[in-house]
């Protein structure tokens, strides 16, 4: 059954989305997505309020990262890169099962888990990142919060608050040593890392609480959890400030995605 965005559906439904929130362009789709989000983005490297609320919404973190790797390699300026340290915690040494040589450096390295920042950060000036830890809560600088890079040192990274409160407030971003609690991961390790991610791009869940004027919901693959479709779609103040970019399983842009609503999460409110 196929119905529209914004009816009631329980469970898992297929709905059609309007005609003027589609994007269309079948020779580069991503390109149109990126231009509706960021038009003129080369010739506001240095506005801060331009980058305040705008973003390119996925529900997954490889489509994310996807997206933000093509608008770095656009945006102007010499890259810096930064390598995190990874180590098991000492808890694990005490386990006499456990065989270290299994877990090198290069295996760590290698693990990209929600909520952590990646091995390998690359970042320019001007970038808009967004914090994955709390880091003072007092100066609102809490995950979520978004950023623009002002300058980068080996140490730490100056950055200005463009989102949520103390917009325009600086502040530096410390290395920090993150312990990642995923039950999927049968040992504990520490990754020594600066806190952030590049955010052109994030996925639908860490968008909840962001308001934003211009957004654009790239859905390569469909949404998969309870109401993950709303929460993206009221991330914008208005309706021209949203455009959906859909692509069905065979690489063809579609009008109609899934919507997953459960009722029985509501029973108990």
């Amino acid at each position: 059954m196929v119905e529209q965005v914004g009816s009631v559906n329980d469970g898992e439904a297929i709905i059609d989305i309007p005609d003027d929130l589609l994007i269309i362009d079948s020779t580069d789709p991503i390109s149109a997505l990126i231009e509706f989000v960021y038009p003129s983005i080369l010739v506001n490297v240095k506005n801060s309020s331009y980058f305040q609320e705008r973003a390119i919404l996925a529900p997954k973190h490889e489509v994310v990262q996807e997206i933000n790797d093509r608008l770095l390699s656009l945006f102007p300026g010499d890259e810096k890169e930064y390598l995190s340290s990874d180590s098991l915690c000492e808890s694990e040494h005490l386990h006499e099962q456990f065989d270290e040589t299994l877990y090198s450096p290069n295996v760590l390295n290698g693990l990209k888990l929600s909520g952590l920042p990646n091995h390998k950060i690359v970042l320019k000036v001007g970038v808009p990142v967004m914090l994955l830890r709390n880091i003072d809560q007092k100066s609102r600088l809490c995950n979520g919060t978004r950023l623009r890079v002002l300058s980068l040192g080996n140490r730490v990274i100056e950055a200005e608050i463009i989102s949520r409160s103390n917009i325009g407030s600086r502040t530096f971003i410390p290395r920090m040593s993150l312990t990642p609690t995923n039950k999927r991961i049968p040992f504990k390790f520490q990754r020594k890392q600066f806190p952030i991610s590049v955010c052109f791009a994030m996925t639908i869940n860490k968008s909840q609480r962001q308001s934003l004027s211009k957004v654009g919901l790239f859905l390569r693959q469909p949404v998969f959890t309870h109401g993950q479709l709303y929460v993206a779609l009221f991330r914008v103040k208005i309706r021209q400030g949203l455009k959906i970019l859909i692509i069905d399983n065979d690489g063809i842009i579609s009008n109609r995605t899934k919507n997953v609503v459960y009722k029985e999460v509501f029973c108990n409110l």
